[in-house]
C-alpha cells in the first residue's frame, strides 16, 4: 500500500496534472451524483465530476455531509474556473477497513500502519507537468500543454491546456516544465518550477521550417500560444506515467467515457 495518493515521477519528461482538494462534495442532482460541486472551506465552490469507481465507494464508505480530501484532475474549460475530475479519495482512517480493495489495489502489509489523511504537501496541492505554451511574467500568466496516453483502442487523446498563475521568465517558453501549485479560490498558482529540458518544435503550416521532435506545439508570440480554455472534454490526467497511488485510502479509476 502505497502511503500517498500521488504516485512518484518514474521518466523526466512524464507528463501528468493531478491534485487534493478538501471540501464537501455536493451533488447538482441528487438522482444524478456524478456532478455537483466541491464546497471548500475558504468558501470556492468548484465544478466537478465524479469519475468511474469512486461512485461506488462514496456511496459505500463516506459521509457526503462532511468534507474529504479528494484526489482530483484539473482542468481549465473557462478563464476564472477550475474545473475538476474526482477519481479518488484520501482517508485511510476512514477506508483502511473497506470491504474490498479495487481491482489492481495493493494490499497492506499485515500489522503495517495505516498511512496519516494528512499529507506533507498540505491540501489543495497540485503538480503539473509538461510544456509550457505561454507566459506572461507581467501579468503572472502560464498556460502548460499536458500530453496524455494512448487510450485502450490506439487513439490518441487532444492534448489538454491548463491555464494558471505565476511568473516563470521568456526563455523557459517551449520547454518542459515541473510545476508544485497550490489552489486558491478557482486559480492554481505557482509555489516552485523546475525546467526540465527544452523541447523540439514542430514548424509552421505547410511543413516550413520544420525541426521534427515530440512534445512542442506552433503558432503564438513571443510569449507562446494564446492562453484559450481547453473546452475538449478530456479522459486522463496524464500524458505518462500510473495515475494516483491505488490503496485502501483511496478509490481510483481511470476515466472511460
Amino acid at each position: 500500500m502505497r502511503a500517498h495518493p500521488i504516485s512518484p515521477v518514474t521518466e523526466p519528461m512524464q507528463y501528468r496534472a493531478i491534485g487534493v482538494v478538501r471540501g464537501q462534495y455536493v451533488p447538482s442532482d441528487p438522482a444524478q451524483p456524478t456532478r455537483g460541486v466541491i464546497r471548500t472551506a475558504d468558501g470556492t465552490e468548484l465544478e466537478a465530476v465524479v469519475l468511474g469507481r469512486l461512485l461506488t465507494l462514496m456511496r459505500r464508505h463516506l459521509d457526503l455531509e462532511l468534507p474529504h480530501l479528494w484526489v482530483v484532475y484539473p482542468r481549465s474549460r473557462d478563464e476564472n474556473q477550475l474545473h475538476l475530475q474526482m477519481v479518488g479519495v484520501w482517508e485511510p482512517s476512514t477506508l483502511a477497513s473497506a470491504d474490498a480493495p479495487a481491482e489492481g489495489e495493493d494490499l497492506a502489509a499485515e500489522g503495517a500502519p495505516a498511512p496519516s489523511d494528512d499529507l506533507a504537501e498540505g491540501d489543495d496541492y497540485f503538480s503539473v507537468r509538461g510544456e509550457l505554451i505561454y507566459t506572461r511574467p507581467e501579468t503572472g500568466d502560464l498556460v502548460v500543454k499536458v500530453r496524455q496516453l494512448p487510450r485502450a483502442d490506439g487513439n490518441r487523446p487532444v492534448p489538454f491546456k491548463l491555464q494558471l498563475r505565476g511568473e516563470v521568465p521568456l526563455e523557459h517558453l517551449r520547454h518542459f516544465v515541473a510545476l508544485d501549485l497550490r489552489r486558491q479560490g478557482q486559480h492554481l498558482c505557482l509555489e516552485s518550477c523546475e525546467v526540465v529540458a527544452p523541447l523540439a518544435q514542430r514548424g509552421t503550416r505547410g511543413g516550413k521550417g520544420r525541426r521534427g521532435g515530440a512534445g512542442g506545439g506552433g503558432g503564438g508570440g513571443e510569449r507562446g500560444e494564446r492562453p484559450g480554455s481547453d473546452r475538449r472534454p478530456s479522459e486522463a490526467d496524464k500524458g505518462r506515467g500510473p495515475g494516483p497511488a491505488r490503496s485502501h485510502g483511496q478509490a481510483v479509476s481511470r476515466p472511460s467515457h
